[in-house]
């Protein structure tokens, strides 16, 4: 059942509050209200008053090298759970409990690997479905994905960035037959938001793919993520749980990207991040040989594969 709008700007019904993110719900709130109060408001919307005005503590530079780590280590291991991430860092000479490293895992969107308590059934959870993995039709004798056509398969994910003193995100849209980079977006928050933004982006420039794949991050499984891929008659696809090798194509670009530019560039500032990732997704897109594309370059190989599919429509 649908709330009525009032002047706070409510249109969302109850079950779909629930499924945004801290920050858009927050971003809901009208501080000039006149006939709802703050504090009615944010019953409302199912937030704590006292997280309006909360502002998180910088991050400290032995922190962030924690989190550095991680990042390379996860980069370099991506079948690491929290125990060898943990033993890893031990070996690194990190004085750093297993606690903390579970925290820093949710900070870089990485899962953790360990039993979970079984959640008993309710709205929340059917709302925010789990879809089956659809890759595996397009699996070959060695079990590698292989898409014979553009547009047929995208995936999105998200991935941490480092910059000098902090850190971003990175959300990022790849199409699986040529390995193109067809959108991405760069944030300071890894929220559902920029996993919607980087897709409708996507859709904007090259159409819309068969067949979508990501993680079961809640970015991905939100309700305004999934209502986009279903208004536009796409099928949705997951990884299973804790293989992010089900969604390897953009894993690798990420891979790439990292060693090839974020760990050796030491970006100063978000602008100059900004632009040194822009620069670098359009070398990867025009100018850098793919090994798996037989050497040709990504968006070359987009371009021409849409050609062929305008061709033997015409």
């Amino acid at each position: 059942m649908q709330r009525k709008r009032n002047s706070a700007g409510f249109s969302r019904g109850q079950t779909e509050l629930e499924s945004l993110d801290l920050l858009s719900k927050k971003s809901l709130i009208d501080v000039q209200a006149q006939d709802l109060s703050l504090s009615k408001q944010c019953k409302l919307i199912g937030v704590s008053r006292s997280c309006l005005y909360y502002k998180p503590k910088p991050i400290s530079a032995l922190n962030l090298q924690i989190l550095n780590a991680m990042d390379e280590i996860y980069t370099d291991n991506p079948d690491y759970g929290y125990r060898y991430i943990h033993k890893q860092l031990i070996e690194d000479g990190f004085a750093v409990g297993k606690h903390r490293v579970l925290k820093y895992m949710k900070i870089l969107g990485i899962e953790a690997l360990h039993p979970k308590p079984k959640k008993l059934t309710s709205i929340k959870d059917y709302e925010h479905k789990i879809y089956p993995y659809l890759l595996r039709e397009y699996k070959n004798e060695r079990g590698q994905v292989v898409v014979d056509a553009p547009n047929e398969v995208w995936s999105g994910d998200i991935t941490y960035i480092r910059v000098s003193g902090g850190f971003m995100y990175l959300a990022a849209v790849i199409d699986w037959h040529s390995k193109a980079i067809l959108s991405y977006k760069i944030s300071n928050t890894m929220d559902a938001s920029l996993a919607v933004g980087v897709l409708e982006d996507a859709m904007v420039k090259y159409g819309k793919p068969k067949i979508f794949n990501s993680d079961q991050g809640s970015q991905y499984t939100s309700l305004g993520h999934t209502k986009l891929l279903k208004d536009n008659g796409i099928e949705i696809s997951m990884n299973g749980k804790g293989r992010s090798i089900d969604n390897i194509a953009i894993e690798r670009f990420f891979r790439t990207l990292k060693y090839s530019n974020i760990y050796i560039s030491d970006y100063k500032s978000i602008s100059e991040l900004k632009e040194g990732v822009k620069s670098y997704i359009h070398k990867y897109n025009f100018k850098r040989f793919h090994s798996a594309l037989n050497y040709q370059k990504p968006m070359n190989v987009y371009l021409e594969g849409m050609k062929k599919e305008v061709e033997n429509v015409a």
